[in-house]
């Protein structure tokens, strides 16, 4: 009788051991699969915050542009016969414009914006400075 029981008993054991390595490579395989997509949504947040502040710098280097175009439209109201160029710089970045006179009271003012990597630039076309100054075109581009 000692014998069945010892057999059962040992029996008993070898089923467990089994149920034990199971049950650890079924954690394991879970907790591969748990890190794995912790990874991923890392790996995207980082992504979407890259787009992010690629966005708003391109934001502000185009807030940039319009500030230092209308810098430009002042410098021709103050002075009609003006030409030439100027710059700003902002705690965010800086930009330059430069206004060019063609017949009459036409001219072409155009200007850069920068935002550590990101460049914006726009092109104003005027066709008359007084009694006010009337704008023609206002289009951003690619290069100046």
């Amino acid at each position: 009788m000692n014998m069945i029981l010892v057999k059962h008993f040992m029996e008993q054991l070898a089923c467990d051991r089994q149920r034990g390595y199971i049950a650890l490579i079924t954690v394991l395989v879970a907790g591969a699969v748990g890190v794995a997509i912790a990874v991923s949504l890392l790996l995207l947040g980082l992504g979407s915050s890259r787009t992010s502040f690629s966005l708003e710098q391109s934001n502000q280097a185009k807030a940039l542009v319009n500030a230092c175009s209308e810098e430009a439209l002042q410098q021709i109201s103050n002075s009609i016969p003006f030409e030439g160029t100027g710059s700003l710089t902002l705690s965010q970045g800086s930009c330059s414009y430069t206004v060019t006179k063609l017949t009459g009271q036409n001219r072409t003012i155009t200007a850069s914006g920068t935002v550590g990597t990101i460049i914006r630039k726009a092109s104003i076309t005027l066709d008359k400075i007084r009694p006010s100054i009337n704008i023609t075109s206002w289009q951003e581009v690619t290069d100046l």
